[in-house]
This record gives structure tokens, C-alpha cells and sequence, in this order.
């Protein structure tokens, strides 16, 4: 099984080095906005595409792309699952996933395409034509394709966005579960967060053609290393604070006319009297009824006014102002229980390690300049 993809790839505005450990992330999502550079990404990755000069492709110690190198897709040993599944219509199922064995012999061929269908849990559709399937049943066989030549690595562009909204959700799980039992690694690029949430183990955030921040999936979209990354991974409340000063590790941001506590383990280096931008998910926002907080409650409390409660899935989704604008999801039951309305008065609780702190663009340019100076003198 593949190990290592190192990229260094340039095209158009796409700009990016990137190392994937894919031992340890049998999947990463490539993740960010319409335009910002995954697609060509994941096209250059696998030769559909050729890079500029002054790229570098490999997997492990094989160089796809290189000075003087490029090697074509149909010798890289790669599935691709395109975002419209792109499913041959004068051939059956079968005929659609044996398309790229024609060196196989016969027997061969055949038992890799009931292996290929097996693993897509699409083997009852084997003798259909692909002109009567329904998305979520192309999907699978598109899968099923891209998995018969035995490829070293599994690229897939947006294979949950040409289907209905309820085949979508229905089969997220299912891709997830059919990804991990194919053992191959795979790289899948997404701009939806509950898909990226759904699928991936690791995350490269890609914005206008630069790769911003890469980690697990829980670390970047809680933990967002800038302001473009917190945009990107939907973080819902991001508000202009300033360090006051720390106490037991924990430090205090005034924001607004209210004093924040935050847990600042992601930047220890930050100061009092430095400008922050403080990041709170409206997952981590609990609502309470006014009262006086009680011993074992979070250590943040602050007095809100409910403006406005508007459905979002199975959740409401509750702004509030607290002096600033933050949000909070609330289940249905607990909107009735605490008889949430607009101009209802709560208490927003939100736990010190749930504010992530980052810091304020100017501040980091700031330090930029500093270290550059001192390296004049």
C-alpha cells in the first residue's frame, strides 16, 4: 500500500506543497471554497493534468512528475471517481467497470469486476445497463470503476455532489465504510463540511490556490490556524478581541464590554496587550435560563438576548447578542423547554477550552517585520 504523496505543484493560481502520511490517513479532504485550486489539484495528482515547470509528484519512491519527468495517468495506477460519475451509457455495469482491464485475461477480468462491485456494494447491479440507474446506484459504480485496476491511490472529486439531497445524506456513511473496507488510500476533494466531517480523517484546507492549514479534522475545523481557515470551515462566531492578561493558564480577552476566558494552548506565545480573533463554534454555545452560575458550569457566562431562531436541519440555529453577535445550536426540546423566542433573555455558556484564540492578521505581520528586522541587524 501507498505511504507518502509528496506534491509540490504550480498551475494557474494553484500554488501548493503538500505531504500526505497516507499510512496513517486512509483518507484526506482536500477542502475549500468553489475556485480555490482542489479540482486542478487533484487533476495534476493524477496526470490529467500536467503542472508547470518547477513541480515535483511522487508516491513513495516513485516520481510522477518532475524535471524531465511526467508520467501519464493510465501509468500512474490511479482511481478517479469524476464528479458526474461520467458512467459510459452503451455499456452495462459490468461492461463500465471492466472498461480499464483489457489486459487482464478473461477469467481474470471477470472475477476483478464481481471484486470491484463487491467492494462498491454494487455487485446486484452487475447485469444493469447504466442508463436505468439512480444516483446513489451510478455512484456506486462509478466506485466500483475506479477501484477494479487495484490503484495504489483513490482520488475523488466531489462524488457526493450530482446526487438528490436525501441520497446524499443516506450515503455519506456508506462512502466512508466502502472507503476504509477498500484499504486504499484515498484523497477526496469536497466543499461541503458535513461531507469533509463525514468522510476524512486528515484535512488540507486550499484557498485561492494556497494550502492554508492541514491536520486532523477535528484540530482544523476547531482549531482554525487563521482567519481564511475559520471562514472556510463555517466557524460561526469570530469577534476582535484583545489579551487582558492570564491566570492559570487561562487567558483573558476582553470582548466588547465583556471579558472571554479561553484556554490558549494553540498560541502560548500571545501576550496581553495583543489583538486576537476569538473563534467560538455554535456547537460549543449551551443556553441556559438566567441564574447564578453554578459551581461545575463552564467558565464563561454571559447575558444574552435571543434575536433570532432559524431552522437548520434537524437543529435552530439561535443568534443571540451578548454585547457581540454569537451563535448557538439548540435541539427543538430545549427550545421549548427554555421558551426560546426572539427577545428572550439566556445565559450563553461556552467552556474556556471551546474558545480557540488566533492571532489578529495585524499582530502576525507585525511579528513578521520584527523577526525580519532583527535578521538586518
Amino acid at each position: 500500500m501507498a505511504q507518502t504523496l509528496t506534491a509540490r505543484v504550480r498551475r494557474h493560481i494553484l500554488d501548493v506543497t503538500l505531504t500526505l502520511d497516507l499510512a496513517r490517513s486512509p483518507v484526506t479532504v482536500l477542502f475549500g471554497p468553489s475556485g480555490a485550486g482542489k479540482t486542478t489539484l487533484l487533476r495534476c495528482l493524477a496526470g490529467l493534468d500536467r503542472p508547470e515547470p518547477g513541480s515535483d509528484v511522487a508516491l513513495d519512491d516513485r516520481r510522477w512528475d518532475g524535471p524531465g519527468v511526467h508520467v501519464p495517468a493510465r501509468r500512474r495506477r490511479v482511481g478517479y471517481l469524476f464528479q458526474d460519475h461520467a458512467l459510459f451509457p452503451h455499456l452495462s455495469v459490468a461492461g463500465n467497470v471492466a472498461y480499464g482491464l483489457h489486459r487482464l485475461p478473461r477469467h481474470r477480468r471477470d472475477a476483478r469486476v464481481a471484486e470491484a462491485l463487491d467492494a462498491a456494494g454494487a455487485a446486484h447491479l452487475r447485469e444493469r445497463s447504466t442508463r436505468g440507474l439512480s444516483g446513489g446506484e451510478a455512484q456506486r459504480v462509478a466506485l466500483a470503476r475506479a477501484l477494479a485496476p487495484d490503484p495504489r491511490l483513490l482520488l475523488l472529486d466531489e462524488p457526493l455532489s450530482a446526487l438528490d439531497a436525501p441520497t446524499r445524506v443516506r450515503l455519506r456513511g456508506d462512502l466512508r465504510r466502502l472507503l476504509l473496507g477498500a484499504g486504499i488510500p484515498t484523497i477526496v476533494v469536497t466543499h461541503d463540511r458535513t461531507e469533509a466531517l463525514a468522510l476524512g480523517d486528515r484535512i488540507a484546507v486550499l484557498i485561492d490556490g494556497r494550502l492554508h492549514q492541514t491536520g486532523s479534522i477535528e484540530e482544523v475545523f476547531n482549531r482554525p490556524a487563521t482567519v481564511e481557515v475559520a471562514g472556510a470551515v463555517g466557524m460561526e462566531s469570530v469577534l476582535a478581541g484583545r489579551i487582558t492578561g492570564h491566570v492559570d493558564g487561562v487567558a483573558q480577552v476582553r470582548v466588547g464590554e465583556h471579558t472571554v476566558h479561553a484556554t490558549n494552548r494553540d498560541t502560548p506565545g500571545l501576550a496581553a496587550g495583543d489583538d486576537v480573533l476569538v473563534c467560538v463554534r455554535a456547537d460549543d454555545v449551551a443556553l441556559e435560563l438566567p441564574g447564578p452560575a453554578r459551581a461545575t458550569s463552564p467558565r464563561n457566562h454571559l447575558p444574552a438576548v435571543v434575536t433570532a431562531i432559524t431552522p437548520d436541519g434537524p437543529l435552530l440555529r439561535v443568534d443571540l447578542d451578548v454585547g457581540f453577535d454569537l451563535t448557538a445550536y439548540v435541539t427543538r426540546p430545549t427550545r421549548e423547554q427554555l421558551d426560546l423566542r426572539p427577545g428572550s433573555h439566556v445565559t450563553a455558556a461556552v467552556k474556556a477550552p471551546a474558545v480557540h484564540l488566533i492571532p489578529h492578521p495585524a499582530v502576525s505581520r507585525g511579528a513578521a517585520a520584527n523577526r525580519a528586522g532583527r535578521g538586518r541587524d
